[in-house]
């Protein structure tokens, strides 16, 4: 049942952090859940380094959810500017 929470909290992650960085309209439902997962470990790694603060999305509590954003933003900075560099 964890796994079907972390691709909820996942998308929900990835869509949220794909408004912020005025991504939406360019990434899908698939997209979104990648960039929340993935986000969510990058979330938890710079969390758990800086701060001491561990979240998870496979069971649902907030703290995770909003270091799932965090790193979804993250992410896609990241995304961003590795696109911005590439010759069009």
């Amino acid at each position: 049942m964890g796994w079907i929470v972390a691709i909820i909290v996942g998308g929900v992650a990835g869509w949220l952090a794909s408004m912020v960085m005025n991504r939406d309209a360019s990434m899908g439902i698939f997209w979104n859940i990648v960039v929340g997962i993935i986000g969510a470990l990058i979330g938890n790694v710079l969390a758990g380094a800086l701060f001491g603060v561990q979240g998870t999305i496979q069971t649902f509590n907030i703290t995770g959810f909003i270091i799932a954003i965090v790193g979804a933003v993250v992410l896609l900075a990241i995304v961003n500017l590795v696109q911005r560099g590439r010759v069009r």
